[in-house]
């Protein structure tokens, strides 16, 4: 297996200098006795950028599999988050010593706040934290997940320091272009959880006539939107055949109908959480 980034996934310049895949391969719900076989085979198909979390239960599978792939840590793009229990100073750093050495790697690439939960008001002491980690070489770039504007602009104001992404739900259906605008004017990237709506969307009419007019599942049509839009985008799957394929996104083109035709499926309807009120599940 060749252990160099594939070439066809853009690359996307973060805020700090790093960069990261714009294409990656979600973990979110694969059970950790799965994980290992799934991301070899992610692996496999070319994905190089692995989204974890410490809620997922599967962080110590994914630094298996990269052993198992015979890949070096360098080849390979990580990114976990600290979940809604450790926020809060001396426990997003504990909570982060704990990732690390599931994973087994010296850091990683990109630690995010999973969710604001603003109800425990500690999010701003939370990324401080956060900082503190990058400066000491333990994080190559800091961000946040689920952050609502309100929460974009407390953290930059009090520790003046920008996150270099957020981690949204994002797919035709909620498609957050306002919050989408904010990142734009703050320099922060876009990532997208959820891209395919947990396959909601794949059965739409216009997504259905995109594919067949482009040859393509309407997986990838959706998946292609995404880049297009500048979206870094990470979906997951179990399937061996649906692994290679949510690959397979860099030979065609969606034209300005076809973005267009896509947008207008915007509904503002969220199927997760409400990252104002949310908690824990």
């Amino acid at each position: 297996m060749s252990t160099s980034t594939p070439s066809k996934v853009p690359d996307i310049a973060l805020r700090d200098g790093t960069t990261i895949p714009q294409l990656g391969f979600g973990v979110f719900q694969i059970p950790p006795e799965d994980t290992v076989e799934t991301v070899v085979r992610a692996f496999q198909a070319g994905y190089r950028h692995i989204d974890t979390a410490a809620a997922y239960g599967n962080e110590a599978e994914v630094g298996q599999a990269i052993h198992a792939a015979g890949l070096q840590r360098e080849d390979v793009f990580i990114t976990t988050k600290c979940f809604n229990d450790d926020h809060g100073h001396q426990k997003a750093k504990q909570a982060f010593k704990r990732s690390l050495e599931k994973l087994e790697m010296d850091y990683v690439d990109l630690y995010l706040i999973h969710w604001p939960v603003p109800s425990t008001d500690l999010y701003v002491e939370t990324w401080q934290a956060f900082i503190e980690l990058e400066q000491e070489g333990l994080v190559r770039s800091i961000g946040v997940s689920n952050f609502q504007p309100p929460h974009l602009a407390r953290i930059a104001e009090e520790t003046g320091v920008e996150p270099t992404i957020n981690q949204i739900e994002l797919h035709p259906q909620f498609q957050q272009a306002g919050l989408r605008r904010e990142h734009a004017d703050r320099g922060i990237l876009t990532e997208a959880w959820s891209p395919l709506a947990q396959g909601q969307v794949l059965d739409d009419e216009t997504i259905t006539g995109l594919a067949e007019k482009h040859e393509k599942s309407a997986g990838q049509i959706v998946l292609r939107w995404h880049i297009q839009l500048g979206n870094i985008v990470f979906p997951k799957s179990v399937t061996p055949e649906r692994i290679e394929e949510n690959f397979d996104i860099f030979d065609f083109h969606l034209t300005d109908e076809d973005m267009g035709a896509i947008e207008a499926l915007d509904a503002g309807e969220r199927i997760g959480p409400d990252p104002d009120t949310f908690v824990r599940p």
